[in-house]
């Protein structure tokens, strides 16, 4: 009988997305065993359809509920991709014999196997790729990967969605460009709007672009491309009218000549699905989310106290987002939208 081996995804979709070089990895590395992926239902539409498990595991019940789930299943190991403390309490009270994570957030003495995650001389976390960071746990004790490449699946049914709920993107004549204005870090992330709104009618002018504003289904989102739309000239498509599910989300960003987005999660989705990326940062370090995808152009902000990594920005002026100029994306846009197979 092949043994049962839970792999605990981390909770934030980018992450997920990031983690996928480690599920790959883990799969080569447990091919001999049934994988158990373990993440929210949100996490799992995205994720699916997946090569890389036997079958998903989600925390519907609390965590009672769970660690009567995991020991049924009689799991004999566990990979924490996740850094709770809760996470690793579950697979301790669940009896699962080996329990691999990082030692940090003051879990240490609930893993059997700890992997010291990379720290300065004064023991603060150090900018490190979240890919290499989840790499770090697939690779122990098997060895290096040498695939770092992002991945996500899409079914027909995801297509055959997208096309039912905005048909206008069926028959383009121009680029299909979609904007993602949000992010659920904070507002220190996110570009003005009313540039947002220049870059569409710019865009739509120069290369007839079919501009799609993807935000999530929240209150604070809506309203972002509600002020996008109200300040653009042109006919913009907003997912706030039109929210679709995850797949049909992917499908959208497949057919995407360029993804222009904040740093968040949605970027890792373009790169996964081979898109073209701009991004642009201002208050994250890029190390810290680092994937070496070669078609993302990354923009970063230029301001005195960037880096800062905060979620709100306590300046007077949001200097790092606003030092990012229309004609800067709209230059790096067009290398993409002159030659898309780039």
């Amino acid at each position: 009988m092949k043994p049962n081996v839970l792999i605990w995804l981390p909770s934030p979709l980018g992450d997920a997305v990031m983690a996928t070089p480690a599920l790959r990895t883990l799969r080569k590395t447990y091919q001999d065993a049934n994988l158990f992926f373990l993440a929210s239902s949100t996490i799992r539409e995205f994720m699916e359809p997946c090569p890389f498990c036997d079958g998903w595991m989600e925390l519907k019940g609390g965590y009672i509920c769970l660690i009567r789930e995991l020991r049924g299943k009689k799991i004999s190991r566990a990979v924490l991709l996740k850094n709770s403390f809760g996470s690793a309490l579950a697979v301790f009270l669940a009896g699962i014999p080996v329990r691999i994570g990082y030692a940090r957030d003051g879990r240490s003495l609930l893993l059997t196997d700890k992997i010291l995650p990379p720290r300065d001389a004064n023991g603060a976390f150090l900018p490190h790729s979240a890919l290499d960071y989840y790499l770090g746990i697939a690779d122990y004790p098997s060895g290096r990967t040498n695939d770092r490449s992002l991945y996500l699946g899409l079914c027909e049914s995801d297509r055959v969605e997208l096309a039912e709920k905005l048909p206008r993107i069926k028959n383009l004549t121009g680029p299909l460009v979609v904007l993602v204005p949000g992010g659920a870090f904070g507002p220190s992330k996110l570009w003005p709007t009313e540039r947002f709104a220049e870059l569409s009618d710019r865009l739509i002018e120069k290369y007839n672009a079919t501009v799609v504003i993807s935000v999530a289904p929240t209150k604070a989102e809506k309203t972002i491309a509600e002020k996008i739309r109200s300040a653009a000239e042109g006919n913009l498509l907003s997912l706030s009218d039109h929210p679709l599910r995850p797949g049909a989300l992917k499908a959208l960003f497949g057919k995407a000549a360029v993804v222009i987005t904040n740093d968040t999660g949605p970027r890792h989705i373009a790169a996964a699905l081979g898109r073209n990326v701009i991004t642009m940062f201002g208050p994250n370090n890029p190390a810290w989310t680092k994937t070496d995808y070669p078609n993302e152009i990354q923009i970063v902000g230029k301001a005195p106290c960037a880096p800062c990594d905060k979620p709100v920005c306590t300046q007077s002026r949001h200097l790092c987002m606003e030092s990012i100029s229309v004609e800067q994306v709209l230059a790096e846009a067009q290398k993409f939208l002159k030659d898309p197979d780039r």
